[in-house]
């Protein structure tokens, strides 16, 4: 499926949650595997069925999740949270649940700073 198409089931999921919040929000970072599409809405992660339908929150935290990516076996979603003002990186069950962090980045020192002055923790494959 190419990205044309994961762009347009992106937007029919958005004029479909827009009609009932009222309010439309940029749909972010779409990744697709198999017949699952995971994307960022509202610094959330939601996931929807590639041939479309309604798309599932997966992630209610307080906090900013972003970049998901599907695990090759589709069993796992890992993603980029900022929860405690780190950028880390957290994996949870593809069909929901509690995240688990898995990185621990301590910003104390000068020379492990991104160029955002901040640990560059992204999920990006």
């Amino acid at each position: 499926m190419n990205l044309k198409k994961i762009c347009l089931i992106c937007l029919g999921c958005a004029a479909l949650t827009a009609t009932r919040a009222e309010e439309a929000r940029l749909l972010r970072f779409p990744h697709i595997n198999g017949n699952r599409i995971a994307f960022s809405y509202a610094g959330d992660i939601y996931s929807v069925d590639a041939a479309g339908g309604t798309a599932r929150r997966l992630t209610s935290h307080n906090g900013y999740e972003m970049f998901p990516r599907i695990s090759p076996d589709g069993k796992y979603i890992a993603f980029t949270g900022q929860y405690d003002g780190n950028t880390e990186v957290f994996v949870m069950p593809a069909e929901g649940g509690e995240p688990q962090r898995l990185t621990y980045t301590a910003t104390l020192e000068r020379d492990d700073l991104g160029d955002r002055m901040g640990p560059n923790n992204i999920v990006i494959g």
